[in-house]
């Protein structure tokens, strides 16, 4: 076993310790899963760090998005080899996805990115172009995950204005916060560093070669991730395979996680209403609460529309992610319905 910092550096506090009550009389020990293996988890114990696995039972039984990910507190069995996770503790936080839908599936399927988490970095490029109908749909994902979204602008260094970048992206992110980054020269990385204090987690998000295994090196100080070459226009080149949950030497935690392709959004009404705040402030203006915001007399929708208050390409990114939370919603509820009909005639 390695040495690890004690749990309250790792974000252990009295609310973790009420909820593991049950499980310390039961003689399991408190842990928090640092690495995701198949079948397998690098968990951070008081005394060191240890390879647990899922009983057989509980990886048949379990429902995906309920078995352990990088960042869950675990009540580990250390009298087994290897030692097991008897239990995963109620989270506070979680950043899901939908996994991509099948178009033969009656539904998709929930993907648990990270757990607990305090902060939600949105990594992008200032060299990239914006793709503000992309960030939004990350911002989304990181509202309605209940932690506190910040947008990094990576590779500062190569952009001749990146703050006229950085003006774009705050337009589009609403009062989420927004900083330069450039691991070569150290901007940005002391704001970074600011929102992760002792116990704190933070998770990093984003397309593919942004940046972010480098920018958690810089953090730590250390080439502790593998990352790719730069070309000369600034693209980088994926790296990370795997989510791991890093400890910072000033105190606080980062979980590095490979790019997303494809960012499809689980039950985030929450978050499209933060990311959405504009729209959804004028839609509750309409005369109509049923308005379709089409033709109907005193529609605010539309008067922002012909006014040039809202742009279309806005409005148009919002009702696109609209219907697929309320398709996600709907498949849902048909799956569950069926369920408790099958559950039914089995009675």
């Amino acid at each position: 076993m390695e040495s690890v910092p004690a749990l309250e550096d790792l974000g252990w506090d009295a609310g973790w310790e009420a909820a593991f009550a049950e499980y310390r009389a039961l003689g399991l020990e408190p842990g928090r899963v640092a690495v995701q293996h198949r079948g397998a988890y690098d968990v951070w114990l008081a005394d060191g760090e240890a390879r647990a696995r899922l009983p057989g039972r509980a990886r048949r039984d379990a429902r995906e998005a309920d078995l352990p990910v990088v960042g869950d507190w675990v009540a580990v069995e250390r009298a087994t080899e290897p030692p097991l996770v008897g239990a995963v503790l109620p989270r506070r936080t979680r950043i899901s996805r939908r996994v991509s839908p099948d178009p033969t599936a009656d539904t998709g399927r929930e993907q648990v990115v990270a757990a607990n988490v305090d902060v939600v970095f949105c990594a992008f490029a200032v060299v990239d172009p914006l793709v503000p109908r992309l960030l939004e749909r990350y911002l989304t994902l990181a509202w309605a995950s209940g932690a506190r979204p910040v947008v990094l602008l990576t590779k500062a260094d190569l952009e001749d204005d990146p703050r006229s970048s950085a003006h774009e992206i705050a337009a589009v992110g609403s009062d989420v916060p927004v900083h330069l980054v450039s691991t070569r020269s150290g901007l940005g990385l002391d704001e970074v560093r600011a929102y992760l204090a002792p116990g704190v987690t933070g998770a990093l998000i984003g397309p593919s070669g942004v940046g972010k295994s480098s920018l958690v090196n810089a953090l730590v100080g250390d080439e502790l991730l593998a990352t790719g070459e730069t070309r000369k226009d600034g693209a980088g080149r994926h790296t990370t395979t795997r989510r791991e949950l890093v400890l910072l030497p000033g105190g606080g935690l980062i979980v590095d996680n490979p790019g997303m392709r494809e960012v499809h959004l689980w039950l985030a009404d929450e978050g499209l209403r933060e990311v959405f705040a504009d729209v959804t402030e004028l839609v509750a203006q309409c005369r109509f609460r049923d308005c379709r915001h089409e033709r109907e007399p005193g529609c605010a929708v539309q008067e922002a529309l012909a006014s040039g208050a809202l742009e279309p390409e806005r409005w148009a990114s919002y009702r696109e992610l609209e219907r697929e939370l309320a398709d996600l919603e709907e498949r849902l509820a048909r799956r569950e319905r069926l369920r408790a009909r099958s559950r039914r005639r089995r009675r």
